[in-house]
This record gives C-alpha cells, structure tokens and sequence, in this order.
C-alpha cells in the first residue's frame, strides 16, 4: 500500500512537473513565432520596432524625434530620448537580429518579472497561463509593453526586498519610457525606508535624464523633453479625435465613454481625478502596508490603472492590463465562484481574445471595438479590486 501510494505521489509530481514545462516551452515558442511571422512580411510589418530603433538613432544624429520619417518607418514616434538607453543594444545591430532579440527580450522580461512574485509556484503558473495570449499580441507588434509591464513588477518586488534603489530605477526608466510608468511610486508606500526610497527615485531621474547627453549634446536632449511633453499632449489630442472613427487607439474607459455615448468633451482628466479618489486613500492605511495580499492587490491595481485610462490604450498595450487580472484571479479565495468566472468569461472573450479570428469579424469590429469594450473587463477587475482594498481589513488576514 506504501509502495502504490508513493508510485501515485511521484506520478502526480511528474504531470505537474510536465504541465510545467509545457507552458515555459509555449511561452518562448509562441513568441518566437509571433516575431518570425512578422519579420517574414517585411519591413512595414515590424513598423513598431523600427521607430523604437529611430529613437536611438535620431537622438545620436540629433534629430527632431517626432517628425514623419516615410524612408525609415510608416508611423510616428511618441517615446522620449530616455527610451534610447533601453533600445540601444539592439538599435546597434542589424535590423531583423535587432528586432528578433527585442522581442525575445520582451518576453522574458515579462517571464521572469511574473517568476519573481512574492507567490505560490502553482498562482505563478496560472499567471503565464492567463498572460500567454496576451504577450504574444503584443510581441506580434514588436512593442514594448511586456518589457514595460516587468519594470512595474521588478519596482514592485524589489521594493518589498528592501531594494528601494533597484526599484526606484524601474520607476525611473518606466516613466521616462511610457509617462503612466509614473504609476509605480505607489509602490513607495510599500518601502520599509521611505527616504532611501526618494532620494533613489530623484537620483535615477537625473541618471537617465542625463546618459544620453554621453551620445548626443545638453542643448538637444533639454529640447527634446520640451518637444515630448507637447507630443504627449498632441497625441492625447489625436487619440481623442481617433475616437470618433471608432479606431484602434483610445481603448480605455473615457474611450468607452466617448464611443457608447457620442460624447467628445473634456473627460479624461475627470475620470483619472475620480480613479485617483478610489485609488488612494487605502494606501495612507498604514497597518496594511505590510499585508502581502494588499501589497499584490495594489500591484494588480497598477498593471490595470495605466492601461484603461489612458488615451494611448490599444490591443498590445493589455498585456499590462492583463497581467493585473491574472494578479487578480490568484488573490481569489473561491476562484470557482460564479462571480469569478463571469468576470473571467467576460476577460477572456472581450479581452484577450477578441483581437483573433475565435471572435467573428462582424462582432469584433461593430461592437468590441467600436465601443472599446476590450476595457470593460479590466474595469470590472479593478472596481472588484479597489472596493476590496477599501473594505478589507487586511491587517487581519493570513496570507499563506
């Protein structure tokens, strides 16, 4: 009897062991297709990459960054001289290895972010298993959205390690890159020594402000921030007006505002001035600080806050949203309840799956999208989450 249960025992372990593998070797195998297939439709199929690759370039050949450059790339450029720095070793080879490694770079960023949780093995498994479909639209788009959603991780986890400087240097790198990176600091309430903390966080700002000066002049990148918040402003502007033909930006909760109800006023800063009211008052709780449940359920908040109110919100960019929900998902103590899965029902058909043909043209063009519907999951999530972080009595709990 002792023999056969030891022999189930070790079988058990090696499905699981296998279902392990399965989904690391999907991971990178997924990616890896996803990147191959568009550089196998050439160069206007990689358009994302070779804008980020102009950032490097133009700022060593000090170049207005926000100009239309038809001979390099087909779109526009919206990231700052600081996002140089991270494109750099890649810019600096040939085009297609550049892009490749960019992408694979991506999606280990992400991989190893979601390994580093303060979780169980099995919650960092469902993780990947939620994110998987996610991180490879976005590696379709050569984007930078899997490698931004670590840096909120990697702030997060290496402030709850007592590594305010490591963290700080995410935040730094995240907000300089994509200005909603700014979303990090809320971390700062987490550190367990809050000056250490700032200091760490202005000190960055300078580095990374500073490096790029090394390739290019003072006099230039000083220019170049002044042109990025005017860009910034002229892209929400443009995002806003793209609204209106019910395109693939502005995928956001004042997107669904604008698009469900014809309304095109001045909402946004409302909207994010009425989050802020939910968001923040939990975190001045200091008796939950130190909760691991709170901590996780403010990460998720986060990963979700930067994507669904932002103009600049589109299809590659849910893979931060995501990651939020997935945080969600393992934070659940009935994980079978009916509310979960009507919420995840609603996540993986609006959400995750809505940008591939499992949805029928008809019904993702004259609904999903034409009404944002990918963030009314999202939204949902990060009500759920912040009437919880509101209500909760976190001091209280025993987080396993």
């Amino acid at each position: 009897m002792k023999l056969s249960n030891a022999f189930l025992q070790k079988k058990i372990q090696i499905n699981q062991h296998t279902k392990v593998e399965l989904i690391y070797l999907l991971w990178f195998v997924l990616a890896i297709f996803a990147v191959v297939s568009e550089m196998a439709r050439g160069l206007t199929s990689i358009d994302n990459y070779l804008i980020f690759k102009g950032v490097f370039d133009h700022v060593v050949q000090e170049k207005y960054l926000f100009s239309y450059y038809p001979a390099e790339y087909v779109s526009f450029n919206n990231y700052g001289p600081a996002f140089s720095l991270i494109i750099a070793p890649f810019a600096l080879l040939p085009t297609y290895l550049g892009c490749f490694l960019w992408a694979m770079a991506n999606a280990l960023a992400l991989f190893w972010a979601i390994r580093m949780l303060p979780i169980l093995y099995e919650q960092k498994i469902w993780i990947y298993w939620v994110v998987l479909i996610e991180m490879m639209t976005s590696i379709h788009s050569v984007q930078f959205n899997p490698m931004f959603t670590s840096f909120i991780i990697f702030a997060f986890v290496f402030t709850l390690n007592g590594k305010d400087w490591l963290a700080t240097l995410f935040i730094a790198l995240g907000f300089l890159s994509k200005i909603y990176g700014i979303a990090g600091l809320a971390f700062f309430f987490f550190s367990k020594n809050k000056k250490i903390f700032a200091l760490s966080f202005i000190g960055w700002m300078i580095v990374i402000i500073a490096l790029p000066i090394l390739y290019s002049s003072y006099g230039y990148i000083v220019q170049t921030y002044e042109d990025w918040y005017h860009q910034i402003i002229k892209r929400n502007n443009q995002n806003i007006l793209n609204s209106t033909y019910f395109g693939m930006q502005d995928i956001s909760v004042p997107g669904m505002i604008r698009r469900i109800f014809n309304y095109y006023g001045a909402i946004d800063l409302k909207i994010i001035a009425m989050a802020a009211v939910f968001f923040l008052p939990p975190l001045f709780r200091k008796k939950n600080w130190n909760n691991p449940t709170f901590q996780l359920s403010y990460l998720a908040i986060t990963l979700i806050s930067v994507v669904i109110f932002s103009s600049a919100a589109e299809s590659p960019t849910f893979v931060i949203a995501v990651t939020g929900a997935a945080i969600w998902l393992i934070l659940q103590k009935n994980p079978l309840h009916l509310n979960v899965k009507i919420v995840l029902v609603l996540l993986f058909l609006l959400t995750i799956v809505s940008p591939t043909d499992i949805i029928p043209k008809y019904i993702r063009d004259n609904y999903i999208l034409r009404y944002s519907l990918k963030a009314l999951p999202c939204l949902v999530i990060w009500c759920w989450l912040t009437v919880v972080t509101w209500k909760s009595e976190f001091s209280k709990q025993v987080h396993s």
